[in-house]
C-alpha cells in the first residue's frame, strides 16, 4: 500500500510540476497587461517604426491581432525589436511571449530548438538584389561576387548551397544589423544583396534611389513564414495559431473592418461562429467570444493587413501572389471555425 501511494504522489508531483513549468503563457500575459512580441529591428512594410515611433507592418499588425483577441485592445503591446542573432534566444529565454519577425519555418527550429511554429502569415522565397548598372539579369551571372548576407538566418545557408550547387564561387560579407547591411550595400561594399524576396523589396523601397535596383528573377527557396511559440504550452500554441486563421478566415468570409459590425446580423452559421454570436470557439480557446471579433474591428482581416503594409499602393507593391486566398490562386487557407 505504501508504495502505491508513494507511487501516487510521484505521479502527481511530476504533473504539477510539468504544468508548472510548461503551461501558463496566457495567465503570465494576463498578469503582466501586455503582451511582449519580438520583431524586426526594422524591415519597412513587416516592422519598423514611423517618423513617430509606431510600429507598423504585416507582421506588426499579426502580433497585434493576438494582443486583441488576449485583451479586447490591440494597443496592449510591447515591441521588443530583434536581430536575427537575438531573436530565438530571446524567444527561449522568456523575454518575449511570440515571436512575430518574418521567420521561416525549418525542422530543426521546431526541435533541436524546442519552437513552435504557428500558421503561416508570409509565403516567401530567397532571391538576390543587384544594382542595375552590374549589368547582371540572373542569379547564375553572379559567379565570384561579394553578397551581403545576414548570420544567423535561413538565407546564409541557402545562398551557400545555391553557389555551391552552380559551382560558382562567392565571397559572403555578414553583418548581423539589418540598417548596416543595407548601408553596406547601397555604398558598394558588395555586388548584391540576398535575402526573401519581400525583405528585397523593402529595402530596396527604402533605398535612395529605388529604380536602380533589381530583384533578379531566381527563386532559390521555400521561405514560410510564421508567428512563433516556445515548446510546451499548447493552449498558447493554439492562441496564437487561431489568431493568425482568424484574420484569413475573415477574409473568407467577407469580413472586414469596416462591415464587422454589420455581419454580427448574418445568418451564415460559420460567421456567427467566427464572431462569438455562437458562443464556443472563444471558450474552447480560454478567451472571450468576441476574440475574434475584436481582431478585425481593431486590426482587419489578412487581406486588409496585407494591402497596406506590403501591397500594391505601397512603396513594396507587392502582389498576393501565393499570399492569396486559396479560392483565387494562392496558398492561405484557414482551418474549419467548428
Amino acid at each position: 500500500m505504501k508504495v502505491k501511494c508513494i507511487a501516487l504522489v510521484m505521479v502527481l508531483v511530476f504533473l504539477f510540476m510539468g504544468g508548472a513549468v510548461f503551461a501558463g503563457t496566457l495567465d503570465d500575459v494576463k498578469a503582466k497587461g501586455v503582451l511582449a512580441a519580438g520583431v524586426n529591428t526594422g524591415l519597412a512594410g513587416f516592422s519598423m517604426p514611423d517618423e513617430k515611433g509606431v510600429w507598423k507592418g504585416l507582421d506588426v499588425d499579426t502580433a497585434r491581432a493576438i494582443a486583441a483577441a488576449i485583451f479586447g485592445d490591440a494597443n496592449k503591446i510591447k515591441f521588443v525589436p530583434l536581430t536575427a542573432v537575438q531573436r530565438l534566444p530571446a524567444l527561449q529565454s522568456k523575454e518575449i511571449d511570440v515571436l512575430c519577425r518574418n521567420t521561416t519555418i525549418t525542422l530543426t527550429r521546431e526541435t533541436v530548438n524546442g519552437l513552435n511554429f504557428v500558421h503561416v502569415n508570409y509565403y516567401d522565397g530567397q532571391g538576390f538584389l543587384v544594382p542595375k548598372k552590374l549589368g547582371v539579369k540572373s542569379a547564375k551571372q553572379l559567379k565570384g561576387a561579394t553578397v551581403c548576407v545576414l548570420p544567423g538566418t535561413t538565407t546564409e545557408m541557402n545562398a551557400a548551397d545555391y553557389f555551391r550547387k552552380h559551382g560558382m564561387g562567392w565571397k559572403p560579407l555578414v553583418i548581423e544589423n539589418n540598417a548596416e547591411l543595407n548601408k553596406a550595400f547601397f555604398a558598394g561594399r558588395c555586388d548584391c544583396l540576398t535575402s526573401d524576396a519581400s525583405q528585397l523589396a523593402s529595402i530596396r523601397s527604402v533605398a535612395p534611389t529605388p529604380d536602380d535596383y533589381i530583384i533578379l528573377p531566381e527563386i532559390i527557396s521555400k521561405e514560410p513564414l510564421a508567428p512563433v511559440v516556445r515548446h510546451g504550452d499548447d493552449q498558447w500554441y493554439d492562441i496564437v495559431n487561431w489568431c493568425v486563421m482568424a484574420l484569413i478566415e475573415a477574409e473568407e468570409d467577407g469580413i472586414t473592418s469596416k462591415n464587422v459590425d454589420e455581419m454580427l446580423k448574418s445568418t451564415d452559421p460559420n460567421i456567427q461562429r467566427v464572431l462569438g454570436v455562437t458562443p464556443g470557439m472563444g471558450k474552447a480557446l480560454g478567451l472571450d467570444e468576441k476574440w475574434a471579433y475584436n481582431i478585425v474591428k481593431q486590426v482587419g482581416n489578412y487581406g486588409e493587413i496585407f494591402e497596406r503594409n506590403v501591397g500594391r499602393d505601397t512603396p513594396l507593391k507587392l502582389e498576393r501572389g501565393l499570399n492569396a486566398l486559396w479560392t483565387e490562386g494562392g496558398l492561405m487557407y484557414a482551418y474549419p471555425f467548428r
